[in-house]
């Protein structure tokens, strides 16, 4: 499933932890960079690897915005929902990229450039609305501001 240089870097960071299951997320997130996402086959996998249920790895999967149970688009935003957010402007930019984009949450645009997902915090309430897009915290955003975001992901 994995190269021989993919299975030692997992090795390498069970090692680290002197309980396999508490690697779960490190070794989760080298799987999706491999794979581009969490397919059941890879939760499967790390479950056997760490010795722990299949569904102790896809409650996992499932309760991390970052990690991805489904495939998504070249580039993933998320955009903070909570209420200081949207009292900030969040609102408004999250129908702004959803009418832009042409998709509801935790949809992938017709050409798979972009998936949009929603968050629960992001941890910059004093500086919202604030999204991230492929990882990168963006903050204090204008539509005007997530609109040249969005050109400028290739």
């Amino acid at each position: 499933m994995f190269s021989a240089d993919v299975i030692d870097e997992l090795k390498e960071i069970r090692s680290h932890y002197p309980v396999a299951k508490a690697a779960m997320v490190p070794v989760l997130h080298v799987v999706q960079r491999e794979k581009g996402w969490c397919d059941t086959e890879s939760q499967a996998w790390v479950a056997e690897f760490l010795d722990v249920t299949a569904i102790e790895v896809f409650e996992v999967v499932t309760f991390y915005p970052m990690l991805y149970d489904k495939p998504v688009g070249r580039h993933t935003i998320h955009v903070c929902r909570t209420v200081a957010c949207d009292a900030c402007g969040g609102k408004e930019l999250w129908q702004h990229l959803e009418h832009k984009l042409g998709v509801g949450r935790g949809e992938t645009t017709g050409d798979g450039r972009f998936t949009l997902r929603s968050a629960e915090c992001l941890a910059s309430c004093g500086t919202a609305p604030v999204l991230l897009l492929d990882g990168e915290r963006h903050e204090n955003l204008t539509l005007e501001q997530t609109d040249k975001l969005l050109e400028s992901a290739s």
